[in-house]
């Protein structure tokens, strides 16, 4: 198993941490992995370990996310990631990398590769597009209702196994137990800013801004779908690839939007093969 390293570093007068791990090819260029909302960086732990041998990859906690540190209310924009984004690529000197956003992490891609072009090899957008499905903004929206206090791991975790029946397990329960922080009573509660827990609190991009963005790229995409998704729609996934020069589509079968939660290796082997080129 590759040895990989937890590092923090300021950016924009936030601490942000992410994880390295490093290629068993010397060669190797550099992937950089963002997660959806909610997230955090370990939960691309089982899909780098299965690409550092083509990758260095760097997993990044964005802002208000996992051990990064909490912007606050009225800054969690979209457009404020990608310009956490750029700081961190410009203070780890990265050139010519590949970027993989999933879902909120997708929107930040799409925003960087739409402006920065010529600073990727490849781009890969996991099941989110310039417009969400209806039914699909408001299931999210209704999550942030939830309770988010509870009396053990244990308990957090069966509450979102209830809503989250596809993953396998083991796989949903270290994104669970990793995305906990102990409270002073003893009881546990989400790692991510409470503000972010606000309906409305994260700003994505109008619709017409996302469609410019992608009519930008200029580097070879591939866009990840999951089949029961429904924050993806299949017309809109038609039109990305439809708009974004050299870009190709592929369908996970049995995934719901959390592509590489819900299905781990059907997200591997739907990525390696453009990922290696």
């Amino acid at each position: 198993m590759t040895e990989v390293t937890d590092e923090l570093i300021e950016l924009r007068g936030l601490r942000f941490h992410y994880r390295d791990w490093p290629s068993t090819r010397a060669d190797a260029s550099t992937l950089v992995l963002l997660h959806g909302y909610t997230g955090h960086a370990r939960t691309w732990d089982r899909f780098a370990e299965g690409v550092t041998d083509r990758y260095r990859v760097l997993a990044l906690d964005q802002r208000g996310h996992g051990e990064s540190a909490w912007a606050g209310a009225g800054n969690y924009a979209v457009t404020e990631m990608t310009e956490d984004l750029i700081a961190f690529v410009a203070a780890l000197k990265l050139n010519r990398f590949t970027l993989l956003g999933l879902s909120m992490g997708g929107m930040v891609a799409m925003d960087y590769a739409g402006r920065r072009p010529a600073e990727l090899e490849r781009l890969v957008i996991v099941d989110i597009g310039p417009e969400l499905v209806t039914a699909g903004a408001e299931r999210i929206r209704e999550r942030q209702e939830d309770p988010d206090v509870f009396a053990s791991r244990e308990a957090a975790f069966a509450a979102i196994r209830s809503v989250s029946p596809i993953p396998p397990e083991d796989h949903l329960r270290r994104r669970v137990y990793n995305n906990l922080m102990a409270l002073a009573d003893g009881s546990f509660t989400w790692r991510y800013d409470r503000a972010l827990r606000s309906i409305g609190e994260l700003k994505v991009r109008p619709p017409e801004d996302g469609w410019l963005s992608c009519a930008a790229v200029t580097v070879p995409t591939l866009v990840v779908r999951g089949e029961l998704t429904d924050i993806l729609a299949p017309e809109i996934a038609q039109r990305m690839i439809e708009t974004i020069p050299n870009a190709r589509l592929v369908t996970v079968e049995g995934s719901g939007h959390a592509v590489p939660l819900d299905k781990p290796d059907g997200f591997l082997e739907a990525t390696r093969g453009f990922l290696g080129g």
